[in-house]
């Protein structure tokens, strides 16, 4: 029984890790590549990224939220970032004007976060993250990541049509890891993901050896603090990424609720502080290093339904296996040699699991009419931006285009909004009183 435990504790800790640098990788990389920094800076924060990344994730589960559940860098800040990145010539900014911007943002958004951890905020934070606004969080964050996922597993050739062999092998493999899960025995389907990263992997450099591998930047280490732009005042950029900053709570308390879900427990106050605290902590310490805010990834849940493997050691392990790798450069440029195809496809069944969790999450709720707006109305005016151009947008003012092109974050708002202004009681009692 030993044997057994300490074989699946190995191979699901480095399935972890695959998990954890999966998910973080590229976040750094774009970021830098979009600011055009040096190579040596963008790996320089390619690694810190993987040292903080695998501490803040083990610090997560041991004295915040004490989940399993990945702490990595905000989807929605990543997107944010890079599109005030890619409109500096819109703006008329340099890019460290914007670089500072964002960084006097993100680190007074974190002091807000700070102050809301020390002053027992959390009831006000649950009040505005109420139940049904975290359903339509986690149905548009699923949809957001079904997109990128979808997208990502079809290679895109030089002269902008589908390479038609990699992608028909990334579906392949979407088929594959599918079998895994659906069909092989416990072991195999707990460890579908690990041995869809392994075996894609091999496939991919056996059947494509011509195709260029993405890796980390090549060169050594340039620390500079705060790569992207000292902290300014550019009041524009500044509050742009506050807000985002501050609508990144919800992913706390997303993760923490669908976590509660799924272990069946109801966590307090003092993990909901633990893991506020945490996030805002090592966010102010990766934004010297030019990284995009940490957050708890909700996505994790669907990594471990699909794995069924709840227990923190691997994750911890997972996480360790990460922070050492970033510090060792021949380590983080092997990994980052995955092909990325690959690790969409398998991210993609992955991350299937989550609209379960979105499902789940209405427990059971019945709509009528009138009331199916407050999950309607959100979730698909948020589906539909996702799929709007953002140069659509571009006769806007240019610091609210970064909002308006971002279907998660207005669909949040909306159901924010809706839940504060309308009192959807009424119209559930009347529907009663009809029938």
């Amino acid at each position: 029984m030993n044997k057994r435990f300490g074989t699946v504790t190995i191979f699901s800790s480095v399935q972890w890790l695959f998990f954890i640098f999966a998910n973080t990788v590229m976040i750094p990389i774009s970021v830098g590549t979009v600011f055009q920094l040096p190579g040596e800076t963008i790996a320089m924060m390619l690694r810190a990224s993987l040292v903080f990344t695998g501490l803040a994730s083990i610090f997560q589960g041991w004295k915040g939220h004490r989940y399993p559940l990945m702490e990595g860098h905000s989807g929605l800040l990543w997107g944010v970032i890079l599109n005030l990145g890619l409109s500096a010539s819109s703006l008329g900014m340099s890019y460290t004007e914007i670089g500072g911007g964002i960084a006097t943002g993100v680190l007074l958004a974190s002091a807000v976060t700070l102050i809301l951890a020390a002053f027992n905020g959390i009831s006000l934070l649950k009040s505005i993250f109420n139940p049904m606004v975290m359903s339509v969080y986690l149905f548009l964050l699923t949809f957001q990541l079904i997109f990128i996922f979808f997208k990502g597993m079809m290679k895109v050739s030089e002269q902008g049509t589908i390479d038609v062999p990699v992608t028909l092998y990334s579906f392949a493999l979407v088929i594959f890891v599918s079998l895994l899960k659906l069909k092989g025995n416990t072991t195999i389907s707990n460890f579908s993901i690990l041995i869809g990263l392994l075996a894609g992997w091999i496939g991919y450099d056996l059947l494509f050896t011509s195709e260029a591998q993405q890796g980390a930047p090549a060169g050594d280490m340039n620390f500079t603090l705060f790569p992207l732009g000292q902290p300014n005042l550019e009041m524009g950029i500044i509050a742009v990424a506050f807000f985002a900053g501050m609508m990144n709570l919800s992913n706390t308390v997303a993760s923490i609720s669908a976590g509660d879900q799924l272990y069946k427990k109801e966590s307090g106050k003092r993990e909901y502080r633990g893991s506020i605290f945490i996030t805002a902590v090592f966010t102010v310490i990766g934004s010297g290093f030019g990284l995009v805010p940490y957050t708890p990834f909700t996505s994790s849940i669907g990594f471990l339904q699909s794995t069924r493997i709840l227990m923190k050691t691997p994750f911890f392990l997972g996480g360790a296996l990460l922070a050492v790798i970033g510090l060792i450069p021949p380590l983080g440029s092997w990994l980052a040699g995955m092909p990325v195809t690959v690790g969409n496809a398998v991210l993609f069944v992955a991350y299937l699991q989550l609209f379960g969790t979105a499902f789940n999450s209405l427990s059971g709720k019945v709509f009528n009419s009138d009331t199916i707006f407050r999950l309607a109305a959100p979730v698909l005016i948020g589906i539909s931006l996702m799929n709007t151009p953002p140069a659509l947008f571009s006769d806007l003012p240019v610091l609210i285009q970064p909002f308006l092109s971002n279907g998660l974050i207005m669909g949040v708002l909306i159901s924010i909004l809706l839940e504060k202004l309308v009192n959807w009681s009424s119209f559930e009692q009347f529907e009663l009183k009809n029938n």
